[in-house]
């Protein structure tokens, strides 16, 4: 018995154009992987894609590369995840479902989740994975009498995050039991967590194969590539995607000015067609965050395969040097406004930003909406 778990793939997920394209590149290569080893069928584990109605492109070429499997009669197995499902009904999985690239497996009758039986005569099931947990409903109410008492190697699928297995960094994520779990299963496929982790449970494995491509700058920077595992007779081996090298580089501002820290970005080095990450943290002893001239460091790094930065936690001493005490809005917007010593009056400040403060009307167009909102700033500048 030999097949493959994915998981988290989030195809469509990242904003930038090269990334966004090596997410697709990722899903590629592990199909290409499991046709290569010759696997019977490939789970996975909810999030193929990063919303439930994504682009006639992103649709295509996920659709060509399921399709490579299809030719080689690896049928593919699937639950919708948090970010594929939609409340609406309204998703791709359908779509691809009807044109015969994949099954999904969450299929309920009585009150009671029914198996789909592979060609290997391995059967499966599981359960969509919803927003906030909400799919505990489904694990509370749902009679798994039938899914227990069934005989032969049995695989559930599931798509979120079990409470007794959450890392410390995940302490306030709300999940389910792991006693809600069915019992008596073979293989429990899980996705939504990103992070890799086997673990026993009943009679079977419990397994999380991470995102198959790091989906955020802590992911890139933790993880630094995605992949997924096989199971083969009982083994397990985890299969890394590596499509591109990663360099994480760290600057700590903590008592230096603008231009120091601008001058030590730019004597990082190795970045060429690597995915280059950025962190710059700490409190500026000179000068604000927009001093550093990150227009010259991008030009800089213009031979990375992409750069990115993190300057979420980079303050300057102004800033920290700000203490507003709890109190109405207004005397807390005078307070901010008086602290950072702008040219302009707070009278001018407030009425800015009170103009950019409004909302569109009910059934006003976009384009009226616009020209009222210009129109109203033109009056104050």
């Amino acid at each position: 018995m030999k097949f493959a778990h994915l998981a988290d793939c989030h195809i469509g997920g990242w904003k930038d154009i090269q990334l966004k394209e090596i997410s697709i590149k990722a899903f590629d290569e592990a199909i290409k992987i499991c046709i290569k080893e010759n696997v019977a069928f490939v789970l996975i584990a909810g999030d193929l894609l990063n919303t439930s109605l994504p682009s006639i492109d992103l649709i295509k070429r996920t659709a060509e590369i399921l399709t490579k499997l299809k030719e080689h009669e690896i049928d593919v197995y699937i639950i919708p995840g948090s970010h594929d499902f939609s409340p609406s009904g309204k998703t791709m999985i359908d779509v691809l479902e009807h044109a015969g690239l994949m099954n999904n497996v969450m299929k309920i009758k009585d009150n009671k989740l029914i198996f789909t039986q592979d060609k290997t005569g391995v059967k499966i099931t599981g359960l969509v994975g919803l927003r906030s947990s909400l799919d505990k409903y489904y694990y509370e109410n749902l009679d798994f009498g039938n899914l227990e008492n069934e005989g032969g190697f049995k695989i559930f699928m599931l798509h979120n995050t079990i409470n007794e297995l959450k890392p410390k960094d995940m302490e306030k994520v709300e999940g389910i039991s792991l006693s809600l779990l069915p019992k008596n299963f073979d293989y429990y496929a899980a996705g939504h967590v990103h992070y890799i982790k086997e673990s026993n449970y009943d009679k079977g494995k419990l397994v999380y194969p991470g995102p198959l491509f790091p989906n955020n700058f802590k992911e890139l920077q933790e993880l630094k590539q995605g992949g997924f595992y096989i199971y083969d007779n009982g083994n397990l081996k985890y299969i890394p995607i590596k499509l591109k090298d990663v360099l994480y580089a760290e600057i700590n501002a903590d008592g230096k000015s603008a231009r120091e820290v601008e001058d030590e970005i730019l004597k990082i080095g190795d970045f060429n067609d690597k995915i280059l990450l950025l962190r710059v943290h700490g409190e500026l002893r000179e000068g604000k965050s927009s001093d550093i001239n990150f227009k010259i460091i991008s030009e800089k790094f213009r031979d990375a395969f992409v750069f990115l930065k993190n300057t979420t936690k980079l303050t300057s001493k102004d800033f920290a040097d700000l203490e507003v005490k709890e109190g109405e809005v207004d005397d807390i917007e005078h307070e901010i406004i008086k602290g950072l010593k702008l040219e302009y009056n707070e009278e001018f400040i407030k009425n800015l930003m009170n103009a950019l403060d409004k909302e569109k009307d009910e059934g006003e167009r976009n384009a009226d909406f616009e020209r009222r909102l210009l129109k109203d700033i033109e009056k104050i500048l």
